[in-house]
């Protein structure tokens, strides 16, 4: 019985010690085979690294500009509203009217407002963004020049010249448009603090710069707008069915919902900057976002020692 077990042990020990022994014979083999191949996987690697270099260089910089904005508090409207309601609320049902139920988020609001398909599509129309957001290919930095593709827009006759298939045009669509400036548009708000950072990437970080003061502006331009035609709408009906009433509890009711609408359109009036305030402004950043050429490089040419090395392994592996 000893003998037995004394035998199974020793076989074990042999089968483990051989098995080490035959993978360490496997992993030199294949360095071996490595080895024999290095000039080839040096020539590969090579030419892939010098390959990673000509595209790096190539690739135009793109500048990302960015601004700091900060919610601006309620003071009217909404807020107004809410309190009307909480304490004329019972009235007002009498007579069939609805105050609502409390004020709005306007910042929220306006942030997907400005991300919105309708307000893009405006802007670029507005500022007449379509050349340099779509044919934009790199920026002369010395004469702050920003240069063209010829391929897809004809500078002299300014025409669009690209080839597309149907059921697209030459020049690009109100929708294409759009998805051009969604991927250089970002928008991202800070939970803790609230406060929200607009970025713009382009080419030119001039341009980067100006279409963000533009955002910024017409953000609260197109809300303030929106606001005040509320508010008149409001103020118009208000007096209508103020004249309907007799009930003096009713009158009380219509004309403090008036002085609040009233006051909104004259807050709207005075207030610049209506929804978002800037605080840190956009500048024109002097060092590039994109690309990073030297990771560039570095990707590429260990992809080709990867695969240099791949390919002598399959070799001899086919050939064996």
């Amino acid at each position: 019985m000893d003998n037995n077990l004394t035998g199974t042990k020793t076989s074990n020990t042999y089968a483990q010690n051989h098995g080490v022994v035959d993978k360490d014979i496997d992993l030199r083999e294949l360095f071996s085979i490595i080895w024999q191949g290095k000039w080839i996987v040096i020539i590969i690697t090579a030419l892939f690294a010098i390959a990673s270099v000509v595209y790096a260089i190539k690739q135009p910089n793109i500048y990302r500009a960015t601004t700091l904005l900060a919610p601006v508090s309620d003071q009217s409207g909404a807020g107004g509203l809410a309190k009307m309601a909480g304490q004329f609320g019972g009235l007002a049902s009498l007579a069939g009217i609805s105050l609502g139920a409390g004020g709005t988020d306007k910042t929220g609001l306006a942030l997907e407002v400005l991300q919105s398909r309708r307000f893009i599509e405006s802007f670029i129309d507005e500022h007449q963004l379509l050349v340099p957001l779509i044919a934009a290919k790199n920026w002369n930095a010395v004469n702050n020049e920003l240069l063209l593709d010829d391929e897809l827009y004809n500078a002299e006759t300014k025409t669009w010249i690209r080839e597309v298939k149907a059921p697209k045009t030459a020049e690009p669509s109100t929708w294409e448009a759009y998805k051009a400036f969604k991927k250089v548009l970002s928008v991202n708000t800070d939970k803790e603090t609230g406060m929200i950072t607009l970025a713009i990437e382009h080419h030119s970080p001039e341009i980067a710069k100006q279409w963000l003061l533009w955002l910024v502006s017409d953000i609260n331009e197109t809300m303030r707008d929106q606001d005040k035609l509320e508010a008149k709408n409001s103020i118009e009906y208000l007096a209508k069915k103020l004249q309907e009433t007799q009930l003096a509890d009713m009158k009380t009711v219509f004309y403090q919902l008036i002085e609040e609408q009233t006051k909104t359109i004259m807050l709207a009036e005075v207030a610049q900057e209506y929804v978002v305030k800037t605080i840190d402004p956009a500048n024109a950043p002097d060092e590039k976002a994109h690309p990073k050429r030297a990771l560039i490089v570095i990707l590429i040419t260990l992809l080709g020692l990867v695969l240099s090395i791949m390919c002598i392994l399959l070799h001899y592996f086919t050939k064996k």
